[in-house]
């Protein structure tokens, strides 16, 4: 029976719907599974001493400011040691380039409000980032997928896909949601070649950037984008950069950062204005004191180590449990790999199984927002200790094993 709220809601909101994730993390709360779902990082690397610590400086020395209302566009600090951070890995802006927001989803819908219209075209990879699709749906985004292999987006494959006047590409070149691969060298420099020469803008989310624990460190689309223009210190090209505290320090800030050329910073500082006045301001003077002084320089090394530990973990007890005719990533930082079992498996049906055998993962599915991947899985591996890793990598094999076992056979009685 509909209630008279149902007539009432803007059209918007047909496009709307939950977070998969965030709906399946309900199901795997139960303490006694093992969960390879969540994005969620390692609570174990949290700086807390040093939170306890800078709250109470802020509170001693800047209280009045940290209680108080703020400006739009952040607390200039914290965007002056960005700038100065993103300068090291080739990105030169200053503070008026960068805008904070109350995490990357919110970075994602004020873009979404300022660029999409109803039936617009955006180019992403498949699979891709879920809360990109949940923030864009909403204002009636259409989708060009791009494939997707071991080296990221196929941009072979790009070209296509730019004729039909897309209103932007989405990518996320460093270990991406939900594969964990990254896109060579090579590839973005094509990238940013072919879009602009169609005059497509670049939307490059980069959370995980700094989360390598192994091979050299790529630049960024956005530095290959500036070198490509020559733009000699002014950020004007074709490129928005996005990242996050979230990955660096700790999500329960909702603490992101967009770079941008400064038209386009002064957009979306209006958008914010109307969405929240601005980011928490105690938030933002915290964790810059938090992260001031070269603390996280060496924090990111902690975060670095652990990951690759887990990794190496869940990796290793992949190659000695997983039936052979799946497949799957060897991410090279990050918090997330990749598995993909053999065509006509259905994971999301594997998962209903895996769960009563308490362990849970993510079908891969709704990462393809045209559609297919029903034969895929993303399996984090940032949050859990490496001996409960070994322990639900091996449930999750034994499972493998006999679903493979059973497709077989039935792959055998239709052929």
């Amino acid at each position: 029976m509909q209630t008279p709220w149902e007539y009432r809601y803007a059209h918007r909101t047909q496009k709307m719907g939950s977070s998969v994730i965030r709906e399946l993390l309900k199901l795997t709360e139960q303490p006694d599974i093992i969960s390879f779902a969540g994005g969620l990082p390692a609570p174990e690397v949290f700086p807390v001493a040093e939170f306890r610590e800078a709250c109470n400086r802020v509170l001693d020395t800047l209280g009045a400011q940290a209680l108080q209302y703020s400006t739009t566009e952040g607390y200039t600090p914290l965007r002056e040691m960005i700038a100065r951070h993103t300068a090291r890995y080739g990105i030169h802006v200053n503070a008026n380039n960068i805008a904070i927001t109350s995490g990357s989803q919110q970075a994602l819908d004020f873009i979404g409000r300022l660029f999409i219209n109803r039936g617009d075209y955006i180019v992403v990879e498949s699979p891709t980032y879920l809360g990109a699709l949940q923030a864009w749906n909403a204002y009636g985004a259409q989708y060009i997928s791009v494939p997707s292999d071991e080296n990221g987006m196929i941009v072979d494959e790009l070209e296509k896909a730019l004729r039909i006047g897309p209103k932007f590409i989405y990518v996320l070149p460093n270990f991406q949601n939900p594969s964990g691969v990254t896109m060579s060298l090579e590839r973005r420099q094509k990238l940013v070649e072919i879009a602009d020469h169609y005059g497509v803008p670049i939307i490059e989310d980069d959370p995980y950037g700094q989360l390598r624990f192994e091979g050299d460190h790529l630049p960024s689309v956005a530095v290959l984008d500036s070198r490509y223009r020559h733009d000699n210190g002014s950020y004007t090209g074709n490129v928005i950069y996005m990242s996050t505290f979230s990955k660096l320090l700790a999500p329960g800030l909702r603490l992101a950062w967009v770079i941008a050329p400064e038209q386009v910073i002064r957009k979306i500082v209006m958008t914010k204005q109307a969405a929240d006045l601005h980011t928490a301001t105690f938030s933002q003077i915290v964790a810059h004191e938090v992260a001031k002084g070269g603390f996280l320089d060496e924090h990111v090394k902690v975060i670095r180590a652990v990951y690759k530990e887990r990794r190496d973990v869940m990796l290793e007890t992949m190659d000695e449990v997983f039936p052979r005719e799946v497949r799957w990533t060897r991410p090279q930082g990050g918090m997330f790999l990749w598995g993909i079992l053999p065509e006509h498996m259905d994971a999301a049906e594997v998962l209903k199984k895996a769960v009563e055998k308490k362990v849970a993962f993510v079908p891969g599915a709704p990462f393809h927002p045209t559609g297919g991947g029903q034969n895929t899985m993303r399996i984090n591996f940032s949050y859990t200790k490496p001996e409960v890793i070994r322990e639900g990598i091996t449930r999750l094999g034994m499972l493998l094993r006999e679903e493979v076992a059973k497709n077989a056979r039935q792959k055998h009685l239709y052929d």
